[in-house]
């Protein structure tokens, strides 16, 4: 019989509080029948909305906490008022001490980092952590990272980056050997910062057995699916996700201006519903919702913190699976073989010619 699935939750994180993030681990307690809670919050705010869901209720175990992180806190201003108190650094410490498989809030991400890496620290061997994101695709979903954790990033840290990341496309996509891409100006081996360019050659010497360096990708490549998991640093990796949740948007204002503009128009619109749904559900940026905290010696996922229920409900199921495929272990074997291929030393003469 499968072992139960244990995660923990900051009920008052995000826009919506525990009005949001109860009824979404409700729904992904009817998806997941094997998970189990551990949620942190205000408990007379969390206790009315239990008692109308009596199975969450069975399968929680509730701790109150005074302190909530507010979404405009600064992470300074978090770690110095929210540390010890509040129902994001609880859910943490679940996390830290096995409690939980996994940590999901949906709260300040600045302040989620901070006091992650604060608590859980980052894993031998890694730098700095990355946000990952699971991207839609023309051919299905990719992995991108790092979306916003950190600015810059050196050569040794855009390997470690497509380490994770490729660890994470086995948990999550079941590939045996994922594709990684390094995101740049352009494919030719020749063009980009001399950090990226470094972070390339290294890759392909290491030649390593869990991932395939398959080179530089460009900005197109994102949509397109190129590769399972494109690798880049925090800043270009967050304009890259804003972009495509502001394209994805005005695409769909598009659509309804278009479709309502005359009676034809309107009844072109009912003759093409059903493929119309099919391509919102494919927009839909609530089913991959939640993006992971990788290089943590524990496992966060931050959820948007704009979500409604179902959006949530990605978030933990996202937090299950990756707790099912062991995802940690994966992790560290694939560190663990990087290492062990002498990677490292020419990793050192790497960074030497990225300065």
């Amino acid at each position: 019989m499968a072992k139960n699935v244990t995660l923990s939750l900051d009920a008052m994180g995000g826009d919506g509080g525990p009005e949001v993030v109860l009824p979404g681990a409700e729904i992904g307690l009817e998806r997941c029948p094997d998970i189990r809670y551990e949620i942190f919050g205000d408990l007379p705010r969390l206790e009315p909305i239990l008692e109308k869901c009596p199975r969450l209720k069975e399968a929680s175990q509730l701790h109150h906490c005074e302190v909530a992180v507010q979404m405009d806190d600064k992470p300074s201003q978090a770690l110095r008022q929210g540390r010890w108190k509040s129902s994001m650094w609880k859910a943490l410490e679940a996390g830290k001490n096995g409690t939980a498989g996994a940590v999901v809030s949906a709260g300040n991400t600045g302040a989620l980092m901070a006091m992650a890496k604060f608590c859980l620290r980052t894993m031998p061997s890694i730098e700095r952590p990355a946000i990952a994101a699971i991207w839609p695709t023309i051919r299905g979903e990719s992995i991108v990272l790092d979306v916003g954790a950190t600015i810059g990033a050196d050569a040794q840290q855009l390997i470690d980056f497509s380490i994770l990341g490729g660890a994470m496309a086995r948990a999550v996509f079941g590939i045996e050997r994922p594709t990684i891409g390094l995101l740049n100006v352009g494919v030719e081996e020749v063009k980009g910062l001399e950090e990226i360019k470094a972070a390339g050659r290294m890759l392909r010497e290491a030649g390593l057995a869990s991932i395939d360096y398959t080179g530089f990708v460009e900005g197109d490549d994102l949509g397109k699916g190129t590769v399972d998991v494109v690798v880049t640093e925090g800043f270009s990796g967050n304009i890259a996700l804003k972009t495509a949740e502001g394209t994805a948007r005005q695409i769909s204002e598009y659509l309804r201006a278009a479709m309502s503009r005359t009676l034809q128009a309107r009844l072109g619109y009912l003759l093409a519903k059903p493929a119309f749904d099919r391509l919102r559900e494919k927009m839909d940026p609530r089913k991959v919702n939640g993006g992971v905290f990788l290089g943590l010696s524990g496992l966060v996922i931050k959820s948007h913190g704009g979500t409604d229920a179902e959006g949530f409900a990605s978030a933990v199921e996202l937090a299950a699976d990756m707790v099912r495929n062991d995802l940690m272990s994966r992790i560290a074997a694939d560190i663990d073989a990087y290492h062990a291929s002498g990677a490292t030393v020419r990793t050192e003469q790497g960074k030497e010619a990225a300065k």
